[in-house]
Parts: structure tokens; C-alpha cells; sequence
């Protein structure tokens, strides 16, 4: 198991073991769960608990009303009208409470689970950086807790309840037993005690096998994906690697297998070991009832009391037992979901935020030093730089030189470490991150496809709708293509929601080139009129002449506008009006590209790399 997985399960395995120092935050995840169940839906919660509440008297009533009958009936029969008609309420009961405790549970549940899944992702919506999303541990707690948010808090409420009605009932049928029999009900009570450490610590062991296994149960999960996926199909296909990952896939199957094996062994030992114990309770009991009866010590309605008693209490006390564990249970997800919603910023942000402007951006980075951990590398070292207003500054250098580094913290997605970067003179750490991201239009290198039509993949851009998305899809050269498409703008570029009767129809979704979606994603970052507009690799996968017309457009839409370029292909940015070179993130080299060509230092040796490729392909293309 990973470093990053032993992490997750130290707070879990502290829970296992029942350490003092997690019983607060136990009993603050217990009242979270219910006070979210409360929130949720209070009319349900209190119907769920009624009934509850009723179906536990009911068995006891049961038996008491089916004492009184007998012991009538063997005194003559008389006076019987009310006790049967009692019993067949009772029966009326036992076929009505559970359809209904199971409608307001599953009622209850889906409101549980909308709410604390509408909680989860507007706690992860409010994160401002990427800080979190790039930690792996935040990233698989994240997941654990997109689980939770679906299942766990009802789970809790319903084991709560559970635990409520089993005792109610178990503690009704022990004050009915005792009036018959003090000395069997101590016995019965003592016989319990081991049953009921038995059934916890099998809960304990279910519990720490789940999380064993857990990373496996994900890596098998992973592996599926991959066997499925449409992406990855064609590797799969060319490589003929499908075996191996099927072959991996099968092997963590088999070791979860494995160990879930050994759990239901023990709890096929234990659990056959406590049936005998009940068994040989009840046995003796019943024989000791027999006798007492014979002896004129008990009626037969005091015989048919005790059996129940017996048996009743038996049962309750697993039921006690089967909602201890499914909170115990669910409490450890719950951890998770906790963890996520209580997560601070990852950004200080600003008590009073500062405004920026979209209009003649200056953009001045002064001594900037910048690492992803503590105690990690240099991804910058004091950089200093100046992207005047109005000009287009290009970024270039080899990979790992800081690009992207110094893209993502002027778009506040990180601060740096030491220095500080301004926006018209303002620093950006006084600046709200979602009002400093609206004076900026990007298409990034790993840009994303959205499973929605034509005409959204565009509008995320400019989600105030203010924007013309046919303006900026002619920008990006994709404005034709699209509304060719069988519904024009608003044709699906997906075919990942569809029935099986939808798919036999093209009209219903379509699946688009890597240079078209490359358009789309451009014309998604250009759709917003943005003070500074950053450009990263935005032709990368495109041919020669879609590349020379992608540029030209850019061109002139970035025409007094502040512009920040990112590319590896040098000819692309020459005619930027300043060219930065970082290396081992500093920055090396500035000024245009004549002037940086002349120096013959990174930049030139860079260039005259790539201008021999083109010369070498060129020789041999005439050759």
C-alpha cells in the first residue's frame, strides 16, 4: 500500500481500535450526520423516528397480548373480545410499519443525500486554488468523499435508528422478563455481554479489511476504465496491452477476494459460535419455563411470555448490534466527507478586495520565487518581469523552465512563495480570485472537452451570457464547421449520454477532430473581453496552414490588448513584442526576437534548432 494511502488510514485505523483521542470528533460527525438528516427534511426524520419508536413496542405488546389471551382461555375463555382485537391491530401494524418506515427512509434518504452532496461540491467549488486538487491525498479523500455524500449520512441516521429501536425493544422485553424470572433474565443479560463484544469486534475486522482492500477495490476500478475507455482504446488496440491490464485487473480482484475470504471465515466461526450460545440460552430457558409451568410456578401465558421474551431480546440486541456497526461503519467514510467540507481556502483571501480593471494591463512580477511543497524544488527563482499594456509578451524555454508555473500564479491559481506579481500596481493577494479571473480570457495547453453541445462548450467561457458565441467560434476559425453539424450549434459533441435507440441517429451526437475541439476550446478563451488574454500552445496539434491562420486571427485580436504567449514553437512568437527566455526558472534573456537571435545565447540556440529541423526537412523534400 502507498505512502499517500497510509495516510488516509491513520485517522481510520485510530477509529478501529477505539483510541480515546477520536471519540470527539466521533460524537461531532454523529451530530453533523443528524443535524444534516434534520436539515434535509424534518417531517420525514420525525416520521422515520415515530414509527421507529412504534415498531419497537409492538413485539413486546405482541407478547403481552398474546399472555393475556392464554392465560384467559385456560381460565375459561372469557373477556377475550378487546386483547384479540388488540392483537389484531398489532398484526395490522407489523404489515403497515415497515412499507412505511421504508418509504420515509428512502425519502429521507435522497434529501440526506442531495443536501450533503450539494454541501460537498460547493465546499469544493469555494477552494480557490489548485493547491488541493494537485495533493494526492486530497484527491483520493476526494473521491471517498463523493461516495459519502451519496450514502453515508443516511446511513448514520438509519443506524442510529436502528440502534434506538433494538434497544427500546430489548430493553422492553428484559423489564417484561424480569417480571417473570429475575434470576433468567441476569443470565440472559450475561450471555449478551459476549455476543454483543463479539458481533463489534467482527465489526471492527469488516471494517479494517474494507480499507485494506480499498486500494485495490480503486486500482481495479482504474483498470476497467482503461479496458473501456474510448480514449485510451486505441493504444490498447495498437499496443496489445489489453491482456496485461486485464491479467493486473483480475490479480488485485483476486487478492480482495482473498482477504474478504478470511473475514467471512471468522465471521462464519464467531457468528456460528454465538448461534449456539443463543441456542443453548433459549434451550435452557425453555426447559426451566417447562418445568416452572409444571410446577404451578408460571401459566402457560407465562410460558408463552418468557419464549418470547427470550427470543425477542435475542434479536433486538443483534439489531442493537447490526446499527452500532453500520454507524461504525459509515462514521469512517463519513471522516472523508468531513475532512472535505471543513477544508480551508488553499488562498488567503483578501478581508476587503481590492478592484482591478480590464482596460491598458500592466502586469509586473518583482523578485518572484515559487515551489509546489515546502520542502520541494525551485520551480521559479526571483523572477523579475514586466508585461506592458497593450503588447503581446511571449514566453519560451524548455520544459520545466517555469511557464506554466508563472501562468498559474497570475491567474491566482497559487501565490508565490516570496516576491509578489501586481495588476496595475495592485498585488494580486489583495485581490479576489473570481474578480481578478473575469479581466482574464485562456486557452490552456491541456484545454478541456465538455460532454455538451456545440454551442455550451463555448459559453463556459462567459457563463453571463453577454458574449456572442457565433463572434468568438468565427474567431477561432470553427464558426463553419459547427453549424454544419445535423442540429447546428446546438448538436451534442458527445455520444456518452445516449440510449442505445439515440445512437443509431448521427443527428443525436457527434464526435469532433483533436484540431476542431483545439477551435472550440480557443474560442471558449476568447469569448469574454478579457484585459489580458493568455494564449498557451493555442495551435499546438494543428497543421501548418490551420497553425498560420490561427495566429494571423490572434493577430488581430489581440491587438491592443495585453497578451501573454506560451509556445514551443519559436516561429509562432517571434513577432511578439518582448520575448522572455526562462531557464531553471529564471529569466534569462528579454527582448524581441531579432534582438535575442543577435545575442546567440538560449533563445538563438533554441531557434536554430527548430529552423534546422524545418531546413533538414525541407532538403529532403526537394531532394
Amino acid at each position: 500500500m502507498g505512502v499517500r494511502h497510509q495516510h488516509l488510514l491513520q485517522p481510520v485505523r485510530a477509529r478501529l481500535i477505539g483510541g480515546r483521542e477520536v471519540r470527539p470528533a466521533v460524537r461531532r460527525h454523529l451530530r453533523a450526520a443528524v443535524a444534516l438528516a434534520w436539515r434535509a427534511s424534518p417531517s420525514m426524520f420525525v416520521g422515520f423516528l415515530l414509527l421507529d419508536v412504534v415498531a419497537a413496542g409492538v413485539p413486546v405488546t405482541v407478547a403481552w397480548l398474546t399472555k393475556v389471551v392464554l392465560d384467559r382461555l385456560s381460565a375459561g375463555g372469557s373477556a377475550l373480545g378487546r386483547p384479540v382485537a388488540a392483537l389484531a391491530l398489532c398484526g395490522v401494524l407489523i404489515a403497515v410499519l415497515p412499507r412505511l418506515s421504508q418509504h420515509c427512509r428512502i425519502r429521507l434518504g435522497r434529501r440526506v443525500g442531495l443536501l450533503a452532496t450539494e454541501r460537498l461540491y460547493t465546499a469544493v467549488d469555494a477552494l480557490p486554488g489548485l493547491r488541493r486538487f494537485e495533493d494526492p491525498v486530497f484527491a483520493d479523500r476526494l473521491r471517498l468523499a463523493g461516495d459519502a455524500a451519496r450514502v453515508t449520512p443516511n446511513r448514520v441516521v438509519e443506524g442510529m435508528l436502528g440502534t434506538v429501536r433494538g434497544a427500546l425493544t430489548a430493553g422492553a422485553f428484559v423489564a417484561s422478563l424480569a417480571v417473570i424470572s429475575p434470576a433468567m433474565t441476569v443470565v440472559l443479560l450475561v450471555a449478551a455481554g459476549p455476543v454483543l463484544a463479539a458481533e463489534l469486534w467482527l465489526g471492527r475486522r469488516r471494517a479494517r479489511t474494507v480499507w485494506q482492500i480499498g486500494p485495490g477495490e480503486r486500482r481495479v476500478a482504474f483498470y476497467a476504465q482503461l479496458l473501456t475507455d474510448l480514449q485510451a482504446a486505441k493504444e490498447i488496440r495498437l499496443f496489445g496491452t489489453g491482456g496485461l491490464l486485464r491479467a493486473r485487473m483480475l490479480r488485485e480482484r483476486r487478492d480482495a477476494d482473498a482477504e474478504l475470504l478470511r473475514t467471512d471465515r471468522w465471521e462464519l466461526v464467531v457468528e456460528g459460535g454465538l448461534s449456539l450460545l443463543a441456542a443453548a440460552v433459549a434451550g435452557a430457558g425453555l426447559i426451566w419455563a417447562v418445568g416452572a409451568a409444571g410446577a404451578g410456578e408460571l401459566s402457560i401465558g407465562d410460558v408463552s411470555m418468557f419464549i418470547a421474551a427470550v427470543a425477542g431480546t435475542q434479536v433486538a440486541l443483534g439489531g442493537t448490534v447490526t446499527g452500532i456497526g453500520q454507524v461504525h461503519d459509515a462514521l469512517l467514510l463519513y471522516d472523508h466527507y468531513d475532512a472535505v467540507v471543513r477544508t480551508a481556502p488553499d488562498l488567503p483571501l483578501p478581508s476587503s478586495s481590492a478592484r482591478v480593471r480590464s482596460g491598458d494591463v500592466r502586469i509586473e512580477f518583482r523578485d518572484v520565487w515559487f515551489r509546489y511543497d515546502a520542502d520541494g524544488p525551485w520551480a521559479l527563482r526571483g523572477v523579475d518581469l514586466v508585461v506592458p499594456a497593450g503588447r503581446a509578451t511571449a514566453l519560451v524555454g524548455r520544459n520545466g523552465a517555469g511557464k506554466s508555473t508563472l501562468v498559474k500564479l497570475l491567474c491566482r491559481f497559487y501565490d508565490p512563495t516570496r516576491g509578489a506579481i501586481r495588476w496595475n500596481g495592485v498585488d494580486l493577494r489583495d485581490v479576489d480570485p473570481a474578480e481578478l479571473r473575469r479581466h482574464i480570457g485562456a486557452i490552456f495547453q491541456d484545454f478541456m472537452c465538455y460532454d455538451l453541445t456545440a454551442r455550451e462548450n463555448i459559453a463556459l467561457g462567459d457563463i453571463s451570457g453577454v458574449a456572442s458565441v457565433r463572434r468568438a467560434a468565427e474567431l477561432a476559425g470553427i464558426d463553419e464547421a459547427l453549424a454544419s453539424l445535423p442540429r447546428g450549434y446546438d448538436t451534442l459533441l458527445s455520444r456518452t449520454f445516449l440510449s442505445e435507440a439515440d445512437k443509431a441517429d448521427p443527428a443525436n451526437g457527434v464526435l469532433l477532430s483533436g484540431g476542431q475541439w483545439q477551435r472550440v476550446a480557443l474560442a471558449r478563451g476568447l469569448l469574454r473581453d478579457a484585459g489580458l488574454v493568455i494564449l498557451d500552445e493555442p495551435s499546438a496539434g494543428l497543421d501548418a496552414e490551420a497553425e498560420h491562420e490561427i495566429h494571423r486571427m490572434l493577430a488581430d485580436h489581440r491587438r491592443g490588448r495585453t497578451s501573454l504567449l506560451i509556445s514551443h514553437r519559436l516561429g509562432a512568437i517571434r513577432d511578439a513584442d518582448t520575448i522572455a527566455v526562462l531557464d531553471a526558472g529564471r529569466v534569462v534573456e528579454q527582448g524581441t526576437h531579432d534582438d535575442l537571435v543577435d545575442r546567440n545565447g538560449v533563445y538563438a540556440r533554441l531557434f536554430a534548432l527548430q529552423a534546422d529541423g524545418y531546413r533538414a526537412a525541407r532538403g529532403r523534400v526537394e531532394a
